[in-house]
C-alpha cells in the first residue's frame, strides 16, 4: 500500500474552487495577464518576420508572377498589420474572457480547432482545405511537443473554474485556441493563399513555439498559489474523464506503450466510422465465408494483445532474415491473398504460442490486420512510386501493424511518427530512378531504415521518430547539392535564353531600319557582324531602357544615312558633320566587342577611304575594285547576325500547332503546373523517367526539368506538354501524402458495395 503522506501524482479532479471567489478572479486576472503580455510581444515578433521573410522569398520567386504576390502579401501586411494583431489578441481576450465567466468555447464552426480526421470529407474550397491542413498540422505537433505541460495547465485551470472538463480544444490558451484565434484575424488580409501558408508556419515558428514559457508561467503561478502544487508535469496513463483507449485491450493486459489512451474523441470516432464500414462489408459477404473470409466459425479465446503483439514480432524476424528480392506483387488478387495469408499466418503462430488452435481475433483487431493490410495493398498498386519503392516499402507491413495495433491514433493524426516517416519515405521515393541514383545512396539509405524498422522495432515506437530524422538529414544534404545543380541549370538555361532573345532584338532592329534600301558590302557588313553584337552586349548589361541602348539605334541610322548618294554641296555638309559622331561611336562599340586596335584601324581606313569617295574627293581604285563593294575579314569571335525568323510567342505557338490531339484541358493541367511538382516521362521505347519541375522560363515560357540531383532532364513548350499529357507520354505525380491518399482510397473502397 502506499504511504498516506506520500504527495500522488494522480490529479484530483474533486478539488475544484469557486470560481465566483475574490481569490479565483484574482488568479483569473493574472492568468488574463500573463497570456495577453506573453502573445503580444510574441505577435510582435511574428510580424516583424513577415516582412523580412515575404521579401527574401520575393527576391528568390521562380517568376514575375509569383514575385508579385509576396510583394503584394507585404503591402497588404503592411497596411493592415495593427487591426490583424487587434483581432487576434481580441479573440484571445473574449476566450479568456467566457473561460473566466464559465462559459464553455463552442467547437469552431470552421474547423480550425480541431483535426480533419473525421470520416466524412467536407466539399469544401480547395484554399480552405490548404488553410485547415496548414492548421491542423501546426496544431498537433504543438500538442504533441507541449503535451506534458499543456496538460498541467489544463488540470489546474479545471479547478480553479469550478472542476469543469477542460481538455487541448477547450483551453482558451491552448495551440487550438491560438491557431483559431489567429485564423479570424487572417480573414482581414485579401492575400493569395500561398501568402496565407507562409504566414502560418511564420505564426507556428514565432508564436506557438514560444508558448512554452507562458505555459511554465501559468503553471508556477498557480501552484505557488496553492492550486494543485504537487501536479506533476506528466500525463495520467488512465484518467477517468478521458475516453477509452483505442488500443487492443484493456491496459492491464496491454505493453507499457499501448496503454496510452487517446486524448481526443477524433480517432475513437474515425475508428468507430471505420469498424461501421468493416462490418457492413462483412454482413455483406455469404454466410460461409465466415468472420474471417472462409474460416471457421470463432472459437476459443479471443488472442490478448501481448499474444498478437508477440505473434507478430516472431513473423517479423522471420521477414528480416529475408533477402529482399522478391518480385513485386502483380495483381490486386495476389495482393489480397497475401493479407489473408499474413492473417492466417498470425492466427497459426498464436495457436503455436498458446498451444491450442485459435481461429478469430477481437472485432476491432480484426479491422486493424484489414486495415494495415488494405494500405499496404494501396501501396503496391500506387502508380506514384516505382516498383523497386513498391516492394521496398511493402516489407514494412508487419512493423505497421504492429504500431495500429499499440496506437491507432495512427490512422487519424497527421502528426503520427509512424505515420510521418511512411510519408517522407513515400515522398523521397517519388521522384527515384535508377538512373539518377546511380550510386545508389538513397536506395541504400530507404532500405536501411526498413531493415532497422524490421530488426530493432519491438513496442516503441520512438524509432520512427528517431528514423524521420535520420532520413529527414539525409535528405536535407541531398536537397542542397540538388538545389547548387538546379541553380547552375536554370542560370545556364536563362542566360542562353537571353542571349538568343538579345541576338532576335539586335537583328530585327538592323533589319527593321535598312528596310529595302540596297547598302554598300562594307556597311552592310558592319552593321550585322561588329555593330549587331555590340547591340546584343549592350541589352545583356545595361538592357533596352539604357541611353547606350539608345544611341545603338542611333549610330544605325546615321550609318545607314551615311551610305546614301551624296550629290549637292548641302548632302556633302551634312555628311562631313555626321562622320565624327560616326567614328567616336563605332570606335567604342569596336572596342567593347574586342575589336583589336590594329583591326580597327583597318577597318576605318576602309571606312574613310568608301566616304571620300560619296564627298567626291577621291576616285574609285579600278585596280583593287570598288572599296564600297570590300568586307573587311573580322575576328571570328564577331558572329554574323542575320535577318531574323520570327518565333511564335507561346500562345501563338498553341494556336499554329495543328495538330488536334490534345484539348484545353491538356493546355489547363499543363497551365496549372508549379515548381517543384513531379512527373513521368515515357520515352518511345517505354522507358520512364522522374523528373521535378524546377523553372519556368519567363522569356520564352519553356519548362524545365530536373532529376532529383538536379541535373536537367528534359525542357518542354507549354504545347509539348499539352500533347504529351494527351498521348500519355507524361502524367503528373500525385503530391498529396502517400497516407492521406491511402486512407481516402481506403474509405471509398469500403463505401462500394461488393
Amino acid at each position: 500500500m502506499n504511504n498516506a503522506s506520500e504527495p500522488s501524482n494522480v490529479v484530483d479532479l474533486s478539488q475544484r474552487l469557486d470560481p465566483r471567489s475574490e481569490s479565483v478572479g484574482a488568479l483569473l486576472v493574472t492568468v488574463r495577464g500573463l497570456a495577453t503580455k506573453r502573445l503580444h510581444a510574441l505577435a510582435s515578433n511574428m510580424f516583424e518576420n513577415i516582412d523580412d521573410a515575404l521579401f527574401d522569398l520575393a527576391e528568390k520567386a521562380e517568376n514575375n508572377a509569383a514575385q508579385t504576390q509576396f510583394f503584394d502579401g507585404m503591402r497588404e501586411v503592411r497596411k493592415k498589420r495593427a487591426i490583424v494583431e487587434r483581432t487576434f489578441l481580441g479573440q484571445v481576450a473574449r476566450d479568456l474572457a467566457d473561460f473566466s465567466a464559465g462559459r464553455t468555447r463552442a467547437p469552431d464552426a470552421d474547423g480550425a480547432g480541431r483535426p480533419l480526421a473525421n470520416i466524412e470529407l467536407s466539399l469544401v474550397g480547395e484554399n480552405e482545405l490548404e488553410e485547415s491542413l496548414a492548421i491542423t498540422s501546426m496544431i498537433g505537433k504543438n500538442e504533441q511537443r507541449l503535451a506534458r505541460a499543456l496538460f498541467a495547465v489544463n488540470q489546474r485551470l479545471s479547478v480553479i473554474c469550478g472542476g469543469s472538463k477542460m481538455d487541448d480544444a477547450s483551453n482558451p490558451v491552448g495551440p487550438a485556441s491560438l491557431a483559431g484565434a489567429f485564423r479570424q484575424a487572417m480573414r482581414e488580409l485579401i492575400v493569395e493563399v500561398r501568402v496565407k501558408l507562409i504566414i502560418y508556419k511564420l505564426f507556428d515558428r514565432y508564436v506557438l513555439a514560444g508558448i512554452d514559457e507562458l505555459y511554465d508561467d501559468i503553471n508556477n503561478e498557480l501552484a505557488n498559489a496553492g492550486v494543485l502544487p504537487q501536479l506533476r508535469h506528466e500525463i495520467s496513463t488512465r484518467r477517468s474523464d478521458a475516453p477509452a483507449p483505442i488500443g487492443p485491450v484493456s491496459a492491464a493486459a496491454a505493453p507499457p506503450a499501448a496503454t496510452t489512451p487517446v486524448t481526443d474523441a477524433a480517432a475513437a470516432e474515425f475508428m468507430q466510422s471505420l469498424h461501421a464500414l468493416f462490418s457492413a462489408r462483412r454482413d455483406s459477404l455469404p454466410a460461409a465465408g465466415g468472420p474471417m473470409g472462409g474460416a471457421p466459425m470463432p472459437t476459443g479465446p479471443l488472442p490478448s494483445p501481448a499474444e498478437l503483439l508477440g505473434a507478430l514480432t516472431l513473423l517479423q524476424s522471420q521477414i528480416a532474415t529475408l533477402p529482399n528480392t522478391a518480385a513485386p506483387l502483380a495483381t490486386q488478387a495476389d495482393v489480397s491473398r497475401d493479407v489473408a495469408q499474413l492473417k492466417e499466418q498470425l492466427l497459426a503462430q498464436i495457436g503455436q504460442l498458446r498451444g491450442q488452435q485459435t481461429a478469430h481475433v477481437s472485432g476491432i483487431d480484426e479491422d486493424t490486420i484489414d486495415l494495415v493490410g488494405m494500405l499496404f495493398e494501396f501501396i503496391l498498386e500506387d502508380d506514384n512510386l516505382p516498383t523497386e519503392m513498391q516492394v521496398l516499402l511493402a516489407r514494412l507491413q508487419i512493423p505497421y501493424l504492429k504500431v495500429a495495433l499499440l496506437d491507432r491514433r495512427m490512422f487519424a493524426h497527421k502528426s503520427h511518427p509512424a505515420r510521418q516517416l511512411l510519408d517522407a519515405l513515400a515522398d523521397a521515393a517519388k521522384g527515384w530512378s535508377a538512373e539518377a541514383d546511380r550510386d545508389g545512396r538513397l536506395f541504400d539509405k530507404m532500405k536501411s531504415i526498413v531493415d532497422r524498422l524490421l530488426h530493432d522495432f519491438d513496442d516503441d515506437t520512438a524509432i520512427f521518430t528517431r528514423l524521420a530524422s535520420d532520413l529527414q538529414d539525409f535528405l536535407d544534404v541531398s536537397r542542397k547539392r540538388a538545389e547548387l545543380a538546379e541553380q547552375r541549370v536554370a542560370e545556364s538555361t536563362r542566360g542562353r535564353e537571353k542571349l538568343e532573345q538579345a541576338r532576335r532584338r539586335a537583328a530585327q532592329e538592323i533589319v527593321g531600319r535598312i528596310g529595302s534600301a540596297s547598302l554598300p558590302p562594307l556597311i552592310y557588313g558592319v552593321l550585322t557582324r561588329a555593330w549587331a553584337n555590340y547591340i546584343v552586349l549592350t541589352l545583356l548589361r545595361q538592357g533596352e531602357e539604357s541611353p547606350e541602348f539608345r544611341d545603338s539605334l542611333r549610330f544605325i541610322d546615321d550609318f545607314i544615312a551615311s551610305a546614301h548618294p551624296v550629290h549637292d554641296i548641302n548632302g556633302r555638309r551634312d555628311l562631313r558633320a555626321m562622320l565624327p559622331g560616326i567614328e567616336r561611336s563605332l570606335r567604342r562599340g569596336l572596342a567593347a566587342v574586342a575589336f583589336q586596335e590594329n583591326d580597327t584601324e583597318q577597318l576605318l581606313g576602309q571606312l574613310h577611304a568608301f566616304y571620300r569617295q560619296q564627298l567626291g574627293e577621291a576616285a574609285p581604285d579600278t585596280a583593287s575594285g570598288t572599296i564600297a563593294a570590300s568586307v573587311m575579314p573580322l575576328p571570328e569571335a564577331i558572329q554574323a547576325i542575320e535577318e531574323p525568323v520570327t518565333e511564335p510567342e507561346p500562345d501563338d505557338e498553341v494556336d499554329s500547332l495543328i495538330d488536334e490531339a490534345f484539348d484545353e484541358r491538356n493546355l489547363a493541367q499543363a497551365r496549372e503546373l508549379r515548381v517543384g511538382q513531379w512527373l513521368e516521362f515515357t520515352a518511345a521505347d517505354g522507358t520512364t523517367d522522374r523528373a521535378k519541375l524546377s523553372w519556368i522560363s519567363p522569356i520564352s515560357g519553356r519548362y524545365l526539368f530536373v532529376n532529383r540531383r538536379g541535373l536537367k532532364v528534359a525542357d518542354h513548350s507549354l504545347g509539348g506538354l499539352a500533347q504529351a499529357f494527351a498521348s500519355g507520354t507524361a502524367r503528373v505525380l500525385d503530391s498529396t501524402l502517400l497516407f492521406d491518399r491511402a486512407m481516402d482510397a481506403i474509405v471509398e473502397k469500403l463505401r462500394q458495395p461488393e
